[in-house]
């Protein structure tokens, strides 16, 4: 016990991270055989996140509705949430386009092939996309996040019918049904805040695996990658890396900034939801740990948390569906040698914006919304099939920039609307094990 104790009492960030430095050195020595060896620990990990992953949203959207109306407007919130994901997204876009124009990782490419494993996809229509966020069978919709190989041979994460947004749709449905039949269902509202306390439980002895995942994860993938494939594109790697570090540092800072919060403050805090995002690769693999990383350690109003996290989860794609998309465009100029004209300069911002939200719900996100940006602007598409030998190393740096952003503009918006406990934002601890919650002096659970 007093072994236990020990570990747990290691900041979350720093076990994550000591998992990440040993992974990355098993992987290195053994080579591929570390996939073979680790990898086991990295499918473990995916498998418990999957196995909470829908339960926590389904339970914690349902008891977040109720808990909102009469305190704060729940359209209100939604559509001040909605219009800083457009904001945050217009500027990754123009940073990727300025990136890209100044590193040039296009510029002496000429022998690049198509990676033999890349497959065309096709791309949903946006009127089936908001079909699909309403589930035909609520109970197919709920059946969890499991694993489907998409158009391009990809194993993705995938909930029911490729989105969480159904399960939002639901949940939120049965939100406002408590709502309206008020004291008649007292007991159901009652009973699903305690199911979703549960979950939040549930949660925290799950995050306990994350160091071990962490390394069963990045062993195989070092083992699995090496050097070799990272050469030929590591001008368009370094520029992807760059344009997200710049968007989460530079632009987020400045948000935070402009709000009175202190940046630093919040990376410390936000920093397991971005660490978990990295080594997996998924915002919904992260999307309980992001939920907990905004209210725990950034004072987040953990009703609001628990309807904007997973929305953001599934809208919210400012590294795959903003920054990456530009970058390609940008390099297919500099590839075939013609300059972006400053009108596709314009439909890459355009198409950009509104296609992350259109498509963030289908796998492979930032294939289909690259796919999306280039048919927009005219531009040939095999620059995808090119990149997609190093796909997976470019989405760790992506995703962390989408769950950058998924916990940024809550924290934003909470503090817009009073919903942000400045004390707790303040302290930042990076903690977020099997620990106890804290009490706030209303009793309410923080």
């Amino acid at each position: 016990m007093k072994l236990v104790s020990a570990w747990l009492r290691i900041p979350f960030w720093q076990r994550v991270a000591g998992g990440f430095v040993l992974g990355a050195l098993a992987g290195w020595l053994l080579g591929p055989a570390a996939e073979t060896w680790f990898g086991p620990l990295g499918d473990l990990y995916v498998t418990l996140i999957k196995m909470i992953a829908v339960p926590l949203v389904f339970f914690a959207v349902i008891n977040a509705i109720s808990a909102l109306h009469g305190q704060k407007s729940v359209a209100a919130l939604g559509g001040r949430t909605f219009l800083w994901f457009v904001v945050t997204a217009a500027l990754a876009v123009c940073v990727g386009l300025a990136v890209g124009t100044i590193m040039q990782p296009g510029a002496g490419h000429l022998g690049l092939s198509v990676d033999s494993a890349w497959k065309p996809r096709d791309v949903p229509s946006p009127v089936k996309v908001l079909l699909d966020v309403v589930p035909a069978n609520p109970f197919y919709a709920l059946t969890g996040i499991g694993t489907r190989t998409n158009a391009a041979g990809e194993t993705v994460l995938a909930a029911g019918r490729g989105s969480i947004l159904p399960v939002i749709f639901f949940a939120a449905l049965l939100g406002f049904a408590m709502v309206k039949l008020g004291e008649r269902v007292a007991e159901a509202r009652k009973l699903t805040g305690q199911m979703s306390e549960i979950m939040i439980q549930v949660t925290r002895f799950v995050l306990e695996v994350t160091p071990i995942g962490t390394f069963g994860l990045i062993a195989g993938l070092v083992g699995a990658y090496g050097f070799e494939k990272l050469l030929p594109l590591g001008n368009f790697v370094m520029a992807l890396y760059l344009a997200c570090a710049i968007h989460i540092v530079f632009v987020y800072g400045s948000l935070l900034l402009v709000h009175g919060l202190n940046p630093w403050k919040f990376l410390r805090g936000a920093a397991p939801g971005m660490q978990v995002a990295f080594v997996s690769s998924s915002s919904f693999a992260a999307m309980p740990v992001a939920m907990r990383s905004i209210t725990h350690n950034l004072g987040v109003n953990k009703d609001y948390a628990a309807f904007a996290v997973p929305l953001g989860a599934s809208i919210k794609m400012d590294g795959c569906g903003a920054i990456y998309p530009a970058l390609c465009a940008v390099f297919i100029a500099q590839y075939t040698g013609v300059p972006l004209t400053a009108d596709q300069y314009f439909v890459v911002l355009i198409a950009s914006v509104l296609g992350s939200f259109g498509t963030a719900g289908v796998p492979g996100t930032a294939v289909v919304m690259a796919t999306v940006v280039l048919s927009a602007a005219n531009l040939p598409l095999e620059v995808i099939g090119y990149l997609y030998a190093i796909d997976r190393i470019l989405d760790m740096m992506r995703t962390m920039t989408n769950v950058t952003g998924q916990m940024l503009v809550p924290v934003l918006v909470a503090k817009e609307t009073g919903l942000l406990d400045r004390q707790v934002y303040q302290a930042a601890p990076t903690n977020v094990g099997i620990e106890e919650p804290s009490v706030d002096g209303s009793g309410q659970l923080r």
